[in-house]
């Protein structure tokens, strides 16, 4: 009989699987993998870890700048960016700066009107009808001014910045639809109290158009103080129901352009808003060159998702995953293997996500279990994720129970001093886009854009499951990563865990859909020799391997045995090492009668 590598994947296998398993989310490498895989070298030698420490990762990703969105544009374009941000926001003023410092051609939705309505063309004719009548001029109409002011030459030649549309998911599609696609998304990002404040504090000069804000940019004299006027939107009521409008719009195209999205922190001084964009686009234009240099996208370190780990040129499963400590390969192997599933499931839109790895050194119940690996790992994941520019808190669970009953999982002790104390490298994602808190409700603020969770699970007596809860409910539509969960019930010192409740928790810890999972598979109650493999990478199938002798001395390869569209049970993986085909029945007879009643 085989087992799984640990023990949480318990209610995994039936009868003849004495133990347990646990893997990831969907389909798998299925269609380009042949029947028989033979792995003898599956990490890439031209990726060396470094060997200075094991905790640094300046050989995955670039150490000088970050990382831009991932769409990129065929070879010698000009940037194409999208500005979104709510009133008040400070949009304009950017749009200023970035025209002034980048040239691009400053493309909004209002100019356009305003110029085909003053230059009477057809376009502007039939917005025209709808402005006088106090209409919404329809998506198809500004739609085309737009497209028709992108195929300008100007604009051809210099790139476009545009500046508040598309505003609905339905003008995002009609882009779609066209091909046209931004380089980068810039979501200005400010809390509501600050843009109420500076819509209220608001004063238009009727004289020269200026606009002034009674704190924050007064006036230069009394004489144009005293001929400010405030514009009849600029109430209270008005900014909020303006921002509610503004907030639905921006909810309408999270999904259309969630991988070239990057949120700026806009409530800071505008200088230091625009530093951030700066850099954001001068890394952007510097990597478009080195692609027009090279005439093909530029392959970087750090860019995951199109390294040889991709579908197509999956070298399989590493060897002689049995010697402790494992080789820098092995860890790099599965750490890329992890990432490139977790980005895909991120792009795909899920928000509520989980890695199950089992490899000996991530398997807290042997005894070669290493927190650093784990902490490697979380690492990976957050600067891969803050290399796209979004803001990662990284979360550890605290102290469970009160008095002397405080205290939290022995795997988890001392994992945040560890965090702290990484190498996060020298560009400034730690702090800026990465941060470091617990798990719960109250940890989770507004500009945070995602959430990896550091092994989340039950002591005895103590349910982290509800923190959990609040934390997710707190998260809304942003995704959230637990990686290596322990989620089962464990017993209390009345019983009470157990019972109270249990149906709802065991509901809520199934929620999380997987997008990676890894166990060895071995005879049960042991841990040697390794049988097999069990591996899930979203989006693709579960895959079955057999670990088998090579002709070679001392040599080894995984063949697949077989694919599932679901989490194989115990019952199903036996059958597969056995050669047995998914219909025959079990064998009758006392075993026969055993194996279903357990």
């Amino acid at each position: 009989m085989l087992n799984c590598s640990t023990a949480a994947a318990a209610h995994f296998c039936n009868a003849s699987l004495a133990h347990k398993l646990s893997p990831p989310s969907k389909p798998s490498l299925s269609h380009s993998l042949p029947s028989s895989l033979h792995v003898s070298s599956p990490f890439l030698p031209h990726q060396q870890l470094s060997p200075h420490n094991a905790y640094r990762i300046a050989d995955i990703r670039n150490k000088h700048a970050r990382k831009v969105p991932k769409i990129v544009s065929s070879k010698g374009e000009p940037l194409k960016v999208m500005i979104s941000g709510a009133p008040a926001s400070g949009k304009g003023t950017q749009c200023e700066m970035i025209v002034q410092k980048f040239g691009l051609v400053h493309i909004s939705t209002g100019d356009i009107l305003r110029a085909e309505v003053s230059a009477g063309t057809e376009i502007g004719n039939k917005a025209k009808e709808y402005m006088s009548s106090g209409r919404l001029v329809p998506d198809e109409i500004v739609t085309a001014m737009v497209t028709a002011r992108l195929s300008l030459k100007d604009v051809k030649d210099r790139g476009w910045l545009l500046d508040g549309y598309p505003r609905s998911a339905v003008q995002a599609e009609s882009l779609e639809k066209l091909n046209i696609r931004p380089d980068i998304y810039i979501l200005l990002d400010v809390p509501d109290d600050i843009l109420i404040d500076r819509c209220v504090g608001r004063r238009l000069d009727p004289l020269t158009g200026k606009i002034y804000h009674i704190k924050n940019f007064p006036p230069e004299d009394e004489e144009i103080k005293a001929r400010l006027v405030t514009r009849s939107d600029d109430t209270e009521e008005k900014a909020k129901a303006r921002l509610q409008i503004y907030k639905q719009n921006v909810e309408s195209l999270v999904s259309t352009y969630s991988d070239a999205m990057n949120k700026i922190d806009g409530k800071r001084p505008k200088d230091v808003v625009f530093k951030e964009i700066d850099s954001l686009l001068s890394t952007l234009q510097n990597d478009k060159e080195d692609e027009s240099k090279s005439g093909k996208l530029a392959k970087t370190e750090r860019q995951f998702d199109k390294s040889s780990l991709e579908k197509n040129n999956w070298r399989g499963i590493p060897t002689r995953l049995n010697n402790i400590p494992h080789s820098r390969e092995i860890r790099k192997y599965f750490y890329e293997d992890v990432l490139l599933a977790t980005q895909r499931a991120v792009r795909d839109g899920k928000t509520r996500l989980k890695v199950e790895i089992s490899i000996p050194e991530l398997n807290p119940e042997m005894d070669v279990y290493r927190i650093g690996t784990l902490m490697e790992l979380i690492r990976i994941l957050a600067l891969s994720f803050a290399d796209d520019g979004k803001r990662v808190k990284v979360c550890v669970q605290g102290s469970m129970g009160e008095g002397s009953l405080a205290g939290m999982p022995l795997q988890l002790a001392g994992s945040r001093k560890i965090l702290e104390f990484m190498d996060w490298g020298d560009d400034g994602a730690m702090g800026n886009f990465i941060s470091i808190g617990s798990i719960g409700g109250k940890e989770v603020e507004e500009q945070d854009d995602m959430f990896i969770l550091v092994a989340p699970q039950n002591a005895v007596g103590n349910c982290i499951i509800d923190d959990l809860r609040a934390m997710t409910d707190a998260a809304g539509h942003r995704p959230v990563i637990i990686v290596n969960p322990r989620l089962k019930d464990l017993p209390g010192s009345s019983g009470i865990m157990q019972t109270m409740g249990r149906d709802k928790r065991l509901e809520y810890a199934a929620s999380f859909e997987i997008c990676y999972s890894f166990r060895l598979l071995y005879y049960a109650g042991t841990q040697f020799p390794i049988m097999g493999a069990l591996r899930m990478a979203y989006p693709y199938e579960y895959e079955l391997y057999k670990r088998v002798d090579d002709e070679s001395p001392k040599k080894e390869k995984y063949l697949i045995l077989s694919k599932f569209a679901e989490r194989p049970s115990g019952e199903e993986i036996n059958d597969a090492f056995e050669g047995k085909t998914r219909d025959s029945k079990r064998s009758p007879g006392i075993w026969g009668l055993l194996s279903n009643l357990f």
